[in-house]
């Protein structure tokens, strides 16, 4: 019986030690996970808020994009649009607080791979977007590529995937 004791303690104190671990040094792709989640959080909002807190919140959303940032957009149906630079995003995501009253984003499935150099990584998701309480959402997917720049993992090329029909 007293082995069985000292063995689970044992046990216990591991896991508790491999929790502190990750908690403290996290995985690249769970701080990307994270960051890209965070992202899609700080987009979102609603009628609530006023100009001022629609400059805010794009200010916050343009600190995830790195300076020299592309997003190249090609959504069946619509013409291609290319955004250079994280202060054309910037007065993009402005427009588009100025335009619409409601905006939830998020990213239902998020898949990272993080680069040999441990610099550099692709997420591959799904971007979902429901605009003024509509019940359809807009979902693309996209190929989205950071880099970890001044030890942050920033946004520097977005790209849509196309679908195979």
């Amino acid at each position: 019986m007293k082995i069985v004791v000292q063995l689970a303690v044992a046990a216990a104190a591991l896991a508790a030690g491999l929790w502190l671990w990750t908690t403290i040094f996290p995985s690249p792709q769970h701080v990307i996970r994270a960051r890209l989640n965070e992202m899609a959080r700080d987009a979102s909002f609603n009628s609530s808020q006023g100009p001022q807190e629609g400059y805010a919140a794009a200010q916050t959303v343009g600190n995830f994009f790195s300076t020299n940032v592309e997003i190249t957009l090609n959504a069946p149906g619509s013409p291609g649009r290319t955004l250079t630079g994280r202060d054309q995003i910037i007065q993009t995501l402005i427009g588009v607080h100025e335009s619409v009253t409601r905006l939830e984003v998020d990213f239902p499935d998020l898949n990272v791979t993080v680069g040999p150099d441990q610099d550099s990584a692709t997420a591959d998701l799904t971007f979902r977007a429901q605009v003024d309480g509509t019940r359809d959402s807009i979902a693309e997917e996209m190929k989205v590529t950071l880099k970890k720049i001044g030890g942050q993992w920033l946004v520097t090329h977005i790209e849509t995937v196309p679908v195979l029909t």
